[in-house]
């Protein structure tokens, strides 16, 4: 107890020294020291700036980012008004002239992987083209627009064998003909792609994606890709009749190409291309489709589709009494015509700074497109269609094209020529956020089977112009587009009709 009180003492003695020793003594004449001043409190920081997504939203594995999982995702939305091709369904029964529709142009994901520097893995997934009249589910009863299908597009392992070289398989998106035609959808220079650059979409590929191997590589500035791959079966309702047109007990051969359903042949893509300035990045398949005035490129490319016997069709000449008798298969009790698909193209790409404080750009692209589909094939698509049905019949329409809603011939046997025009305004014209882009597109298609009651080709001509307002590069854009497109009803008496779309995009 003794010891436990001289420890306490002790203790007291120190901390009264301590005290001691912390008071500052008085100043030379008693007066005490004047106040500290008032401590300024420290400075709010400032707001830290948005740091771009670049490629997309990375998570880094390894420490040294070799090995990664990215993500990438975008959204494109549309508020349109359609002035609708002669005959269109709104619903059942229900002839509409036009209309405002909204709908989901593309809702996409992308999952990147690299977990060594020598294999890469992606997955693309996403739905096209869903608005309340089309686009759902196939089958679905509560409505056409409803449900759609979310579907893988591209599931591709690949392999580096070396800088020149990569090996990929899978669902991929290695195309030929044209730089278009593995364009990327997010940095676009229009609104939307003409579509021509995909001439077998849904038909013989899976909404342009292919289930093959590819290569691909680059050797100082030539960039090639190639790709083996087999052609989904297509048409498979079609049969040698269906060639044909009816009446009373004869079918006669209408000389029109269709998608060969006993096509099983493969299909042979390439496409190469010569870059004169900064090299393009080609680890992924999209194509860029305007830097915004970031790099220089010149390129220059021509590509390739062909694909044996894709096609058939039956002359005027071939004419076969109906009902075929009972059992006979019409593949062998109807002769056919077999075609390969030969699909070429050649383009250029330009896109360039002009003045790099002012921040303005130039974008330039021009293709030329032959394609050898057999006799008399052209090929109508439309957009994210608003019409529900067509009410054209069989003798204006004989290929059975659909002809509602904003549809145009994009493809067939013939020839088409394809530009964009697009000049980057200086960075202030609308304030230091934004970024103001217009454009100008032009196609034109001369199709063999689009041909009026003299015998001429009818030319399809497709003008869009726009404006591209860019909130954050590419990352968030809002594009305003007025289309004329051609109405092909009467293929005698074409009439233009306009479409007016705002488009929302933001893309991470």
């Amino acid at each position: 107890m003794q010891k436990h009180r001289y420890a306490l003492a002790l203790s007291s003695m120190l901390v009264a020294a301590s005290a001691t020793a912390q008071v500052t003594p008085p100043p030379a004449g008693g007066q005490a020291p004047p106040p500290a001043p008032p401590t300024a409190p420290p400075p709010t920081p400032a707001p830290t700036q948005a740091v771009p997504y670049g490629a997309g939203m990375k998570v880094n594995i390894s420490p040294d980012g070799s090995k990664y999982l990215r993500f990438i995702s975008w959204h494109q939305v549309y508020t349109r008004y359609t002035e609708n091709n002669s005959g269109t369904l709104r619903a059942p029964g229900k002839p509409q002239h036009g209309q405002v529709d909204f709908g989901l142009r593309r809702s996409r994901l992308v999952i990147l992987a690299q977990l060594n520097p020598r294999f890469l893995l992606y997955t693309h997934l996403g739905i096209n083209n869903q608005n309340a009249v089309s686009g759902g589910a196939p089958g679905e009863a509560t409505g056409p627009g409803k449900k759609p299908q979310f579907f893988i597009h591209e599931a591709v392992t690949e392999y580096k064998v070396n800088k020149y070289l990569s090996l990929g398989a899978g669902l991929h998106y290695y195309n030929g003909i044209s730089r278009l035609s593995s364009a990327s959808t997010v940095n676009i220079l229009p609104m939307d792609l003409p579509l021509t650059n995909f001439p077998t979409i849904d038909a013989l590929d899976q909404f342009a994606r292919w289930m093959g191997v590819y290569a691909k590589g680059r050797i100082d500035k030539f960039d090639y890709r190639v790709s083996v791959s087999d052609p989904f079966l297509t048409n498979v309702s079609g049969t040698p009749l269906t060639l044909g047109a009816t009446a009373g007990t004869t079918n006669t051969g209408t000389n029109i190409a269709q998608f060969n359903p006993q096509d099983t042949k493969h299909v042979y893509q390439g496409y190469f291309s010569y870059n004169f300035f900064e090299p393009e990045a080609n680890v992924l398949p999209y194509q860029v489709g305007t830097y915004l005035g970031t790099k220089k490129v010149l390129s220059v490319g021509a590509g390739f589709m062909y694909n044996k016997d894709g096609t058939y069709s039956r002359p005027t000449s071939s004419a076969v009494t109906v009902p075929l008798a009972t059992g006979a298969d019409p593949f062998v009790a109807v002769a056919t015509q077999k075609h390969d698909i030969k699909l070429f193209g050649v383009d250029a790409f330009y896109d360039v700074p002009l003045n790099k404080d002012a921040g303005t750009a130039l974008t330039l692209y021009g293709v030329y497109y032959n394609f050898d589909f057999g006799p008399n094939y052209v090929r109508y698509i439309g957009a994210e269609n608003p019409g529900y049905g067509s009410a054209i019949p069989a003798s204006v329409n004989p290929s059975g094209n659909l002809l509602r809603g904003n549809a145009i011939p994009t493809a067939g046997t013939g020839s088409s020529e394809y530009v964009q025009v697009g000049f980057l305004l200086p960075k202030n014209t609308l304030g230091p956020k934004a970024l103001v882009q217009p454009y100008v597109t032009y196609l034109r298609g001369s199709y063999e089977g689009l041909r009026q009651s003299n015998g001429d080709r009818q030319t399809a001509k497709t003008v869009d112009a726009g404006v591209n307002l860019l909130l954050d590069g590419h990352n968030a854009k809002v594009t305003l587009n007025y289309r004329s497109r051609p109405d092909f009803t009467n293929v005698n008496d074409v009439n233009y009709r306009p479409e007016i779309t705002l488009q929302t995009q933001v893309y991470l």
